[in-house]
């Protein structure tokens, strides 16, 4: 029979339950700011749908499809130099992890719709502490947790709303994410308008 835990194991495993309950509760938070970016974006949780890390989000909108990582810093500086990102004298690997979920989610849409997606990876800081640049990670998006929806909303109308809803269905599907050798559903949705021949020709 096993024993009571020690006092220090209790109070590790309070010290992770509150950990996680501030997680879970900044996690809720960052899924309802992006649903407030705008009626015309649909917003997916990579972590139900893909099982991702907490706090990665696919956003399908009139600029695009954006994978967004959310980091939460609190009151402390984060400063940029290129890829490398600094906060109290620690280097985590946050633009690294930026890609890699975006190239995650290009590579299964791509897949599964048998053409090109093309997914921008956006790193997203929610706290209160100043962000500094010396020169910014290169296709990697950077905005505070604040001004997200602006910077999103600012990239323009460059999906019309039929290809966001169908973005959208293809994401939202397990099979996308799950499933490697699913049928492409190329055939299903229509990516040009009825009619241009030529835009099926294209590569």
């Amino acid at each position: 029979m096993e024993g009571r835990p020690s006092a220090l194991e209790w109070l590790r495993g309070r010290r992770a339950e509150r950990e996680s309950r501030r997680a879970e509760i900044a996690h809720q938070r960052a899924a309802q700011r992006l649903e407030a970016i705008g009626h015309n974006w649909r917003v997916l949780d990579l972590q139900a749908a893909a099982g991702s890390d907490r706090m990665n989000f696919l956003a399908v909108g009139p600029g695009g499809i954006f994978a967004v990582t959310v980091k939460d810093h609190g009151r402390s500086r984060v400063s940029f130099a290129g890829d490398v990102v600094q906060i109290d004298g620690r280097r985590p690997k946050y633009v690294q992890e930026a890609r890699r979920v975006a190239k995650r989610a290009a590579t299964a849409l791509t897949r599964i719709a048998g053409i090109s997606v093309p997914v921008i990876p956006v790193l997203a800081f929610a706290g209160s502490g100043t962000i500094t640049a010396y020169g910014l990670p290169k296709g990697v998006i950077i905005s505070s947790y604040q001004e997200l929806g602006r910077v999103l909303n600012a990239r323009g109308q460059r999906l019309a709303p039929g290809t966001v809803e169908k973005l959208y269905a293809l994401a939202a599907d397990p099979a996308t994410w799950f499933n490697p050798p699913y049928v492409p559903l190329a055939e299903r949705y229509r990516w040009y308008p009825e009619g241009d021949s030529s835009a099926a020709k294209q590569p």
